[in-house]
């Protein structure tokens, strides 16, 4: 979880005035790179560095520019280029092949902080914000060929970077908060389920009403932990509002609860752990048919890739979920058509 912005102001927030911070931004991309437009990090003049922008090749000399931007007293963009054999990126001996330009601008209280309490508060509340970065800069040696505006737009990552002139430029994001997993039934298999969605920096809800599951002292890495009936959620925004919803109580009776209300939430994934004869039984409980189902219900829940174990059976949940809010999956609603047929 440590590369999410909510996990980076976390840190940040408590020490935003006792040492001096620069938010590391990556603007524009050619060719391959690890993180593309819109990743960021947080770096301190305690030599403290929270996140990535790539596979820990520039985040050394991201820290001696962090100080240059400190002592200069304004926002600097570095280029690494490895299209360029001149460029700092060959002596550094990366490897990616591509360039990747990244903005540094200082976050201190003369500059509201970026705005960056407002934007963590926003993604505390699980809301999608539009976030602008307006920074000064000496762009003619970077640009020496800019002479008008030019906008670098990436439709899937939500970014546009904007040229207004030769020594300004504006970079907007559309910033999601991290996805929301509410994990329907405590037993012991839901355990690496909600490891692995913590590992991902995830929002993980577990809900079990038994007193013998879902027990604390075993899910410490659980945001929440609702003990309620499953029939008593139906106003539950921890619930309704999760963008992945997984059933996996073992329990017949316990599932169809579980899956009539999960049903009526504002997921996008709704997962039903077990075979379609046993998903059979737990509709037939329900008393309700495949086709009164008003999302796609993923049953069996979870990719194919082999392995019995229940790490090996969370790591295919988390996958399928994972690709699905990702739309990395073009036919996924086509596999489940096939898998209800």
């Amino acid at each position: 979880m440590g590369n999410r912005l909510e996990y980076l102001f976390e840190q940040w927030f408590d020490q935003k005035d006792s040492c001096q911070w620069v938010l590391a931004t990556i603007v524009e991309t050619k060719g391959s790179a690890y993180r593309k437009a819109g990743a960021r990090m947080l770096i301190n003049s305690n030599g403290q560095v929270f996140g990535l922008l790539s596979g820990g090749c520039l985040e050394s000399d991201l820290m001696l520019q962090a100080q240059k931007c400190w002592s200069l007293n304004k926002d600097i963009i570095i280029v690494y280029d490895m299209q360029d054999e001149t460029d700092i990126t060959w002596q550094l001996g990366i490897g990616c092949g591509g360039m990747v330009k990244v903005l540094l601008q200082s976050v201190n209280s003369s500059n509201n902080y970026l705005e960056l309490l407002t934007l963590r508060e926003k993604l505390n509340n699980r809301c999608v914000c539009f976030y602008q970065q307006t920074p000064r800069l000496d762009l003619h040696e970077i640009n020496k060929s800019q002479n008008a505006v030019k906008i670098n737009l990436d439709i899937n990552n939500n970014n546009q970077l904007e040229y207004i002139s030769n020594d300004s430029l504006i970079f907007t994001s559309i910033i999601k908060p991290r996805p929301a997993i509410a994990i329907m039934g405590g037993g012991a298999d839901a355990l690496p389920l909600v490891n692995i969605a913590y590992t991902l920096g995830w929002h993980i809800t577990l809900f079990d009403p038994r007193v013998n599951y879902a027990r604390r002292t075993y899910f410490k890495h659980a945001n929440q932990i609702i003990k309620k009936p499953f029939n008593e959620l139906y106003d539950c925004d921890l619930l309704n509002n999760a963008n992945v919803i997984i059933v996996m109580s073992h329990n017949v009776n316990l599932d169809a609860q579980a899956l009539l209300v999960a049903d009526k939430s504002n997921a996008s994934y709704l997962g039903l752990l077990g075979p379609k004869h046993r998903t059979l039984k737990v509709l037939e409980k329900a008393n309700i048919e495949y086709n009164q189902i008003n999302k796609p219900l993923f049953n069996p829940v979870g990719l194919n890739l082999g392995g019995e174990l229940p790490e090996s059976i969370a790591l295919s949940i988390l996958s399928e979920a994972h690709a699905f809010l990702e739309k990395k999956l073009g036919n996924i609603r086509l596999r489940e058509l096939q898998k209800i047929e």
